[in-house]
């Protein structure tokens, strides 16, 4: 799939995520502000995976789904690089969308949510 938008999220970011407005125990120092990734599946992968449609079993196509998952983790690392950058150790309120659209079935995942800096450093869990 093609990636859309900013491109450097090739190194993994440690980063507390989650679709909660708070995470239990940690205090918010700062609140930095949105931020967002998208990724855009381009029409050749819809096509790519009708030819492979002897790939479906019981009304899944593996190679859909795999194709969705490798685009919602390169929309998500995109926005992990954009907190990291903005000095946040953790996204609050994360919210996925996928859309359709224009003729050739383009599909475009993005996420968003806000950075946050927490209290006590990297966005791992204490325990």
């Amino acid at each position: 799939c093609v990636s859309h938008g900013y491109q450097g999220f090739e190194r993994t970011i440690l980063m507390l995520i989650t679709s909660t407005p708070s995470i239990e125990g940690r205090k918010i120092l700062h609140y930095r502000g949105l931020v967002t990734g998208e990724t855009i599946i381009g029409a050749n992968i819809f096509r790519d995976i009708l030819a492979s449609i002897t790939d479906v079993i019981g009304g899944r196509s593996k190679a859909y789904e795999d194709a969705l998952m490798t685009a919602r983790e390169n929309a998500i690392e995109e926005m992990k690089s954009r907190a990291s950058l903005m000095q946040a150790n953790a996204i609050v309120g994360v919210d996925l969308d996928y859309e359709v659209f224009g003729e050739g079935g383009m599909m475009m995942v993005s996420v968003s949510g806000t950075a946050v800096l927490l209290e006590g450093g990297t966005g791992v869990p204490m325990i």
